[in-house]
């Protein structure tokens, strides 16, 4: 565990969304707060007008921000009943598209036709050979300049001294994804290893493309993410709290 058959599972009828994975991002004060406090700043010289492909959406959390800046959207979920509430959600929106997938492929995404593959606060919860799958698939139709950015574990760096916090993957690391990617023929373009709800690096963020001959990757260590969610939850979500009122 976590493996392709607990994530299938799991997600697929045992776990209840009945918020839609909203308490994910209490820490940060909600899921708008933390795409524009957290995630847009890192990610936005990449997004706009852009093709963008989700792996394991939920039920949307960050579709209702990846939708409105791109020229097309694909979302693929190992999970039938994510797959059929996000066709609820973003019924009507044509250039947006969601299927099952194997968990393990992007199956049917054309080679070359993806400007950017995201997927956040989900691959966390797989296993080294479900990630060494998707990352060639990733590739593959990622267009030449393209860029994908995912959100894994780094608890093999750990060797079992922490346990298993929050249901990472107990053989993930930075280290070992940039392995893959390069076995791929791919470029790391940026990593930064973080804390999530304690004080262990036990997650990682990787941005990554096809091969880019000469290029230097940027590898950061940051202890202060969950400082990050608490100043963004405590000064930035209180504007965007206003627009209910």
């Amino acid at each position: 565990m976590p493996d392709l058959a607990w994530n299938a599972a799991f997600w697929n009828g045992h776990y209840n969304w009945k918020t839609g994975g909203e308490e994910w991002s209490e820490a940060w004060g909600g899921s708008e707060a933390q795409w524009f406090g957290s995630l847009y700043p890192r990610l936005h010289c990449f997004l706009r007008g852009k093709s963008v492909l989700e792996i394991a959406p939920g039920f949307g959390r960050w579709t209702k921000f990846l939708i409105p800046g791109s020229v097309s959207y694909v979302g693929v979920d190992i999970s039938q009943e994510c797959v059929d509430a996000c066709r609820r959600t973003f019924f009507g929106i044509e250039r947006a598209t969601f299927v099952k997938n194997d968990g393990l492929s992007l199956a049917g995404i054309k080679i070359n036709t993806c400007d950017v593959v995201f997927s956040f606060d989900s691959l966390v919860h797989v296993d080294l050979e479900i990630i060494e799958s998707y990352i060639p698939e990733i590739l593959r139709v990622l267009s030449p300049d393209g860029v994908a950015f995912i959100h894994h574990s780094n608890l093999a760096a750990f060797n079992g001294s922490i346990g298993q916090p929050h249901v990472r993957s107990l053989t993930v690391s930075a280290d070992n994804v940039v392995g893959a990617i390069k076995a791929a023929g791919g470029s790391v373009l940026i990593q930064e290893i973080i804390n999530w709800g304690g004080e262990h690096m036990h997650d990682c963020l990787t941005l990554f493309g096809r091969q880019r001959a000469n290029f230097k990757s940027i590898r950061i260590e940051n202890p202060n993410f969950m400082e990050e969610a608490r100043i963004i939850k405590d000064f930035q979500a209180p504007w965007g709290q206003l627009v209910a009122r």
